[in-house]
């Protein structure tokens, strides 16, 4: 039937529910909503409306997820089309541009961050010559088309790929893409630069878009810390860390990951960066059985890396998750001299910055070793997060110095 003219889908909010979306929180949850006016569509936008009936914005509608409506605009009067996006990838371009960090140390950043850039379940990486997108959300995947043509004409590029194959689509009710969405196709591993180091990422098949971007600055913290140290890098992937640290004076790095294939990268990475055999050694395993057995061994290092993946997706699984948090930082402990540095992280945006620094004390309390946290360490500011958003800090890391 085709929709009466003036015909506006809108979401109302319960009367205690309403706090959120006025402090510009982009999440709006099912059970925040009273009532749906119309049939909204997967990813349609709709009005959010108080329970006063005052129009608090204009969002994407989602009826298979929790998440049920994502806010594009706290604007009554905004129009989502176009020129909409076309300002809001301008605004993140420009960020990006402005930051000092990118200026000239690499050629792989985020360009769009989701939330944090108002452009909900939208992630853009910037690869060399390509650019790699994800649609996470219903919003972003009802846009797409306007959404690629806009970045081939405000950021020129080789060629345009997508990896909306996260486990996240699910939860919204859409299956897994992947593909060329502009240009050329690209090639099956991609060179790119960052500080004095150069990697090959495979944007098709790696992990997340193919590089883990948000470490960049704490890889270049690691290196400040690593003149002839003996490194542990656990959950390597393609070598990063190990690359950064060999460059700035390691003596030797072990790298530890449970992928044969990201070993094989990480191998490529080290050769690329003429990082002569002798000082590294890739090795296949789980982290948390390797490391039981270098325990045994009274195996010591002067650093240890601890990248892990993450190990929550939802609350429900938080205690596992602290569990497992606690066990790997417990063996770390014990395998470092005293002195030597433990540099330790979590991307679990569920587990909060207070109860990853508990569960990190408690296991050196259980270890019987004394640290001092030394620094700090976030997401790089190529990941901005909007003070509206919090969720958006979800990487958070630690220098220990251990005695």
């Amino acid at each position: 039937m085709e929709a009466a003219v003036g015909y506006r889908p809108r979401v109302g909010l319960r009367e205690e529910r309403e706090k959120s979306v006025l402090g510009r929180h982009p999440w709006i949850f099912s059970g925040a909503i009273s009532r749906v006016d119309g049939s909204p569509g997967m990813g349609e936008t709709v009005e959010v409306i108080s329970s006063k009936g005052e129009t608090l914005g204009k969002g994407a509608f989602s009826p298979s997820s929790q998440i049920r409506v994502r806010l594009w605009s706290s604007d009554p009067e905004c129009v989502i089309d176009r020129q909409f996006f076309e300002q809001r990838i301008k605004e993140a371009i420009r960020l990006r541009a402005d930051l000092p960090s990118l200026s000239s140390s690499t050629n792989a950043f985020r360009l769009i961050n989701g939330e944090s850039d108002r452009l909900p379940g939208l992630i853009v990486d910037r690869y060399a010559d390509f650019l790699v997108c994800q649609f996470l959300s219903a919003g972003p995947e009802y846009f797409r088309d306007i959404i690629v043509s806009l970045l081939s004409e405000l950021y020129p590029c080789s060629g345009i790929y997508e990896r909306s194959d996260a486990d996240v689509r699910e939860k919204e009710g859409l299956d897994p893409r992947k593909g060329v969405l502009f240009g050329e196709d690209p090639p099956e591993l991609l060179e790119i630069t960052e500080g004095p180091c150069r990697f090959l990422v495979d944007i098709k098949t790696g992990q997340k878009t193919g590089f883990f971007l948000d470490q960049r600055e704490n890889r270049q913290r690691l290196a400040a810390y690593c003149d002839g140290a003996q490194v542990l890098n656990c959950f390597s992937y393609s070598g990063a860390f190990a690359a950064r640290a060999l460059k700035a004076g390691a003596s030797h790095v072990l790298n530890l990951d449970d992928s044969a294939s990201a070993l094989e990268l990480c191998a490529k990475n080290m050769e690329l960066n003429g990082i002569p055999q002798e000082r590294w050694e890739n090795l296949q395993g789980n982290a948390f059985k390797v490391l039981r057995q270098f325990r045994e061994q009274e195996r010591r290092f002067d650093i240890i890396v601890l990248d892990p993946p993450r190990f929550v997706d939802a609350k429900s699984h938080l205690m596992r998750a602290a569990r497992g948090y606690k066990d790997i930082n417990l063996l770390a402990f014990g395998l470092l001299r005293p002195g030597g540095y433990l540099f330790t992280f979590s991307c679990s945006g569920l587990l909060a910055t207070d109860l990853f620094g508990k569960i990190v004390s408690d296991a050196a309390l259980d270890t019987k070793r004394h640290a001092r946290i030394v620094e700090r360490l976030f997401q790089a500011p190529d990941h901005p997060v909007g003070l509206n958003f919090p969720e958006g800090a979800y990487l958070k890391g630690l220098v220990l110095c251990v005695m």
